[in-house]
């Protein structure tokens, strides 16, 4: 019979230090949708509106924007104002879905840490080594979901500058609920309006040429292959991101929200159960956080073990 996960009498003194930095990763990490949500609703501490929470609120307000400027096309001229009138209920119920702000906080969280990266380490969150090497590909599937994916990176970087999202890149789970959160919104009378304009919006959606599916489609076809994407100066912030979701198997949200220095442990847990040797989890994790120290005896952690630690907590998403 295989050893238990939870038998900790057993486990090593750096075990216990990283699973009770899990545990106190993870409390915090399920606090992060409810405090966003006051936050980014909340106008009355200007304190709390950090950068983050000013782009979370941004991305929302272009969603928002988008869906409207689509239900206004299909109304006729003298009444396109009233479309806009329901925008700010809108956006407030954007803001108050917690998967919908647990996911504009990881996209901020990633262009957070690829404009780190680049400062840092002068690593590019666009075209990284990695990359270019799968565009210059003699593989031409392989080529073209590189470049592919090139794309799709560099209008994310142009668009988080400028706080922009639109609804097309959202998860199909999050698109729908974006959808019927609009439809609950529209102002009355311009509701034939919103249906013609929702048909059209599910036509074009296509989750698989989303920056996300590209990615994924992109690391998932690399097979074993994909190990070398859990070099983040090698395949850059995005990249290193799908490849430690895909071998974990964890909601990405989950591994970008663990880029933060208060859930270090659930970071050092997954670069270890995805394969990585203690000394390349070290070099990985002193890229992410410089001044980052790993527990004592962590080399002799086994990846098994590091996997076993992680799934105790099941899925956890910020």
């Amino acid at each position: 019979m295989s050893e238990t996960p939870t038998n900790k009498a057993s486990e090593m003194p750096a075990e216990a230090i990283l699973r009770d930095q899990l545990a106190r990763g993870d409390a915090v990490l399920s606090t992060i949708a409810p405090i966003l949500g006051h936050l980014t609703v909340s106008s009355e501490n200007s304190l709390f509106n950090d950068e983050v929470v000013a782009n979370i609120r941004g991305l929302a307000g272009h969603v928002a924007q988008e869906l409207l400027n689509a239900q206004a096309s299909e109304t006729a001229k003298d009444d396109r104002n009233r479309v806009y009138a329901g925008k700010d209920a809108l956006v407030t119920a954007l803001l108050a879905h917690g998967a919908f702000l647990s996911h504009c906080h990881a996209l901020a969280l990633e262009t957070a840490l690829a404009e780190q990266l680049h400062r840092r380490s002068d690593i590019d969150p666009v075209l990284s080594p990695m990359l270019q090497a799968l565009i210059s590909s003699s593989d031409a599937d392989v080529s073209s979901s590189a470049m592919a994916a090139l794309t799709a990176q560099a209008c994310f970087i142009q668009q988080m500058g400028r706080m922009e999202l639109k609804a097309g890149e959202l998860p199909g789970d999050l698109f729908h609920e974006a959808i019927q959160l609009w439809r609950e919104h529209a102002v009355q009378d311009t509701q034939d309006a919103a249906a013609r304009a929702e048909v059209q919006l599910r036509a074009n959606y296509d989750e698989s040429k989303s920056r996300l599916g590209l990615l994924s489609r992109l690391v998932s076809g690399m097979g074993k292959g994909a190990q070398a994407g859990l070099s983040v100066s090698h395949a850059g912030a995005a990249i290193f991101l799908s490849a430690l979701a895909h071998l974990t198997k964890q909601p990405r949200g989950t591994v970008t929200v663990s880029t933060n220095e208060r859930l270090l442990g659930r970071l050092v847990l997954a670069l270890r159960a995805a394969g990585l040797k203690p000394k390349e989890v070290e070099e990985q994790i002193l890229l992410i956080h410089p001044e980052a120290q790993l527990p004592e005896g962590f080399d002799l952690l086994r990846s098994d073990r590091a996997a076993a630690i992680l799934s105790e907590t099941g899925e956890v998403t910020g």
